[in-house]
């Protein structure tokens, strides 16, 4: 029989929940960024085809990186959610990769995030708040 882990302290639940954003957050605007710079890929695929245009996503390491990016979100939300309860931890790093992603997309994309966006990131973390009280 497999003992039952002990419950995350406090500083790492929510050490556990920032990674699983922080990772998240790079690994979409990583892929987001490459996607830009690679361009439109009905064009690439008409011009080089279908393997031409998975050629020209694979062959971008910013792509790539973002890919691993997304594989080490995923393998510490699952470490994360065998230590954190998942009506914590699903919520709270849901919301802050989404105002993670607002202000990166912001930052880094050039994106207008609009006065509708933050406020939205804002009333989701007031909710996740509540929840971990």
């Amino acid at each position: 029989m497999t003992p039952i882990p002990a419950p995350a302290s406090t500083f790492e639940t929510w050490a556990l929940i920032l990674t699983v954003a922080v990772t998240a957050i790079a690994g979409d605007v990583l892929t987001a960024g490459a996607m830009r710079r690679i361009g439109d890929l009905d064009l690439i695929r008409a011009k080089s085809g279908l393997g031409g245009a998975i050629k020209a996503v694979v062959g971008s390491p910013m792509f790539l990186l973002g890919v691993v990016c997304m594989a080490l979100s995923f393998f510490s939300l699952l470490f994360t959610l065998s230590k954190v309860d998942v009506s914590l931890a699903a919520p709270a790093s849901a919301s802050l990769t989404f105002i993670g992603n607002a202000a990166a997309a912001k930052l880094f994309l050039h994106e207008n995030v609009d006065r509708r966006r933050w406020f939205a990131a804002i009333f989701v973390c007031i909710g996740v708040v509540l929840l971990s009280r």
